[in-house]
Order: C-alpha cells, then structure tokens, then sequence
C-alpha cells in the first residue's frame, strides 16, 4: 500500500460504528487533503468525536474503512499512531503540574532526552506565548492557557495529522482567536488539522474545505464559499428610515426577488435571500431593481448592503435547523440541537 493516496491525508468510505442501537456513525466518506485545514461541522451527537476516534484507531469500525497517508487505520494502526496526534475536548494535562512540567514529562515519554525535553517545553511555551506561566500549576491557567497548553502537548513531536476535537468550547472569543492563530502556524509548518467545531464561524474562519455532518451522516461538503454558494447567490439587507414602512418594503421585496423577505430585530431593517440568476438579470441586478421599486414608492432605504449567504444559512438550509448565539463563547453562532451528546467524551491523547 502506498504511503499517500493522491495527496489525501485520510480517505474514508463508508465508515461506521454503532453503540447497541445508536448507529452514531452511518457511512462516512471523507477524503482531507494533505497541508490543509479540513472542518467536520456538526451539533452534539451528530458523529464527529466517534468519526476523529475511528481514524485515531481509538475505536474499531463496525463498518467500511479508513487509510491515513495510506496506512490502513486496522491493519496498520501502528504506522497511523506513529504519524498523528489528538487533542479530545478536554484538557490531559496534569493540574497538578505546571506548564513547563507538564511538557518535559510527555516529551520524556516521548523518548526525548532530559535536555531536548526541557528545551522543546521552553520553545512551545514561547511560541504560545506561556513563558510567563510556565512555572505556574495548570489549575490556576485560564480556560484559553489550558487549551493552548494542551494543543503544546500535542505537537510536542510535530505531526503530520492533528485532529482538534472541538478546540475551543467554552472559551471567550480572545481565547478563541489565540487558538485560530496557533491552529494557522501548525499548519504553516506543514501539519494537516482536521477539525471538529460546532462553531460556524470557526469553520468559516479555519478550514479551507468542510464536512457537514449530522445524524451520523455527511449530507454536505466542499469549500466554504461552495457551501455558501449551494444555498444562493447570496442576500441583501435594507435598513429603513421610517419602521412604519417596514410590511410595505417586505411586500415590493418580497414581489421583485421572488423569495421570503426576514424581519430584522432591528424594527427597520429586512433580509432577503437572493436566489440564483434567473434569465438575463443576476442577483446584484435584481436587488437594484428591487431598490428602485422602493425609491419610487416613495420608502426610503438609509443603507442597505449585497452579501454572501452566511454558513448559518447554509447549515439552516440542509439541516432544518437554526444557529443560535452561545453566551459562554461571547454570542459566536453554534449550531443549536435539542439532542443529548450520544458520543464518548473520555479524554484520550495519542502522540
């Protein structure tokens, strides 16, 4: 079997599992570049935690199979341990240690001399910018110092696959973004991530192409802006002078674009979706015209703007369900489930 398939640093098809009668797992075909960012979006419960364990060997499949650079995730799951790393949704470090001891003890087990241990902790902690508690005990870090310290652990021996398993649940949105930036220079350096996020904007922000994935299922996938584009030509939003003209601006709008027009929460505002081109006149034409309609009937738009389709709308479009904002995370969009979590939450790492 060769070491890589066509670039992809894992190939799936028709991967399954089961818990008795759950199938949390049903028929999962992936196939993640090598070099790239590549988000599997989906609410609680949809499969992702159980797919990333499948293809960390930390479960067996009940069904289909799965290569990472090649290496077959059953019959050769010593050659995929030896080249990936996982960091779960919680922290594996020791509280009870402080940063820096917490990395020369994994890097020792790693088979680092004592000097290059201490040194590799001394460069991670630099680069995540943790020299300064270094010396502290990790039940006293932040949220974010937690994580960063965890992802450390991870590239301790820099991998060619990282999976991050939600990442950044429950942090605030400076964390969040500390997170992204170490999530970007990993894979500057030539590591592959796959990430699991039920954060719409971070799979906005981070992936360069996106599984979306629900009940066990991949019912989407591609780019973000072909995700986007799937749903649309993109929408556009009017902001009203007089709130009283509001119903009426839905009705010319509604009319000239031919699709549902959304009441803002904001009394004078509307949002349109713009469906494809139809005949000679295109989306940005369409909304002109629909502008123009309103100026003559004498509604007065102080602002208005032409976008693209948000990934919100995309996963309303394929799921039937909303997004909806998530206070501990500072109001970034996650997508919103009336399902428990099914899927295992036990913390492992493999380095």
């Amino acid at each position: 079997m060769s070491e890589r398939n066509d670039g992809l640093a894992i190939e799936s098809s028709g991967l399954v599992k089961t818990f008795g009668a759950l199938r949390a797992v049903d028929g999962v075909d992936l196939a993640v570049p090598a070099g790239s960012v590549y988000g599997v979006l989906g609410p609680n419960g949809a499969g992702k935690t159980t797919t990333v364990r499948m293809l960390a060997t930390l479960l067996r499949p009940d069904g289909g199979e799965a290569r990472v650079f090649g290496h077959d995730v059953l019959r050769e799951a010593d050659a995929v341990r030896s080249r990936v790393s996982l960091t779960g949704q919680y922290a594996s470090v020791d509280e009870d240690l402080t940063g820096a001891e917490n990395l020369i003890l994994l890097a020792r087990l790693l088979g680092h001399r004592k000097p290059a241990a201490r040194a590799r902790a001394a460069q991670l902690l630099e680069a995540f910018g943790l020299t300064e508690a270094a010396d502290k005990q990790v039940k006293n870090y932040s949220g974010g110092m937690r994580r960063r310290v965890d992802i450390a652990a991870s590239i301790l021996n820099t991998p060619d696959l990282l999976f991050l398993d939600e990442p950044t649940t429950g942090l605030d949105p400076r964390s969040r973004n500390q997170v992204w930036d170490i999530v970007r220079a990993v894979v500057a350096q030539g590591t592959t991530v796959l990430l699991t996020t039920q954060y719409l904007d971070e799979a906005d922000q981070l992936a360069d192409r996106i599984a979306v994935i629900d009940t066990g299922r991949v019912i989407a996938e591609g780019t973000p802006g072909e995700l986007k584009s799937s749903v649309g030509a993109g929408s556009v939003r009017v902001r009203l002078r007089d709130r009283d003209q509001r119903e009426a601006a839905r009705e010319v709008l509604a009319r000239r674009l031919g699709t549902e027009v959304a009441l803002d929460s904001d009394p004078v505002s509307l949002t349109a979706r713009l469906l494809p081109e139809e005949g000679t006149l295109g989306p940005a034409e369409r909304a002109a015209a629909a502008l123009g309609e309103l100026a003559a009937g004498g509604i007065t738009v102080d602002d208005f703007a032409l976008g693209q389709p948000s990934l919100d709308e995309v996963f309303l479009s394929l799921t039937g369900k909303p997004t909806r904002p998530t206070p501990s995370v500072g109001g970034a969009p996650t997508i919103d489930t009336q399902r428990s979590d099914q899927e295992d939450q036990k913390k492992e790492t493999v380095a």
